[in-house]
């Protein structure tokens, strides 16, 4: 059984969802708290903005710097106020990909920022 919502933490392993539509459910459960979702999403735009700076410089440190922005950011997140384990230890593309689907839903107003 795949849950739509969250569940105590531990109880599910994102290793058991088949696909990225079973998980994502899973991904947004485990990012209830805003601030957390906040700091994805500043992560995430700070990670834009590097890979935007490694195209007009051409200097690749940006994509680390980007790598860190946007990974600090979500684990600042997690452990300092969602207080659970990022998904992206045990389902990283999933987890990268839930990443980029909740930028666009707290863009477009689907989740609230």
């Amino acid at each position: 059984m795949h849950p739509q919502a969250p569940a105590a933490p531990g109880a599910v392993d994102p290793k058991a969802f088949r696909s990225f539509a079973e998980f994502y459910p899973f991904y947004l459960g485990e990012h209830a708290n805003r601030t957390c979702r906040r700091l994805h999403f500043v992560g995430s735009s700070l990670a834009l903005l590097c890979l935007g700076l490694v195209f007009a410089t051409g200097a690749w440190a940006w994509l680390l710097a980007g790598l860190l922005c946007g990974y600090g950011f979500a684990w600042l997140g997690h452990f300092g106020f969602e207080k659970n384990r990022p998904a992206s230890f045990s389902r990283p593309l999933y987890s990268f990909m839930g990443d980029w689907v909740m930028f666009k839903d707290i863009l477009t107003g689907r989740i609230p920022f």
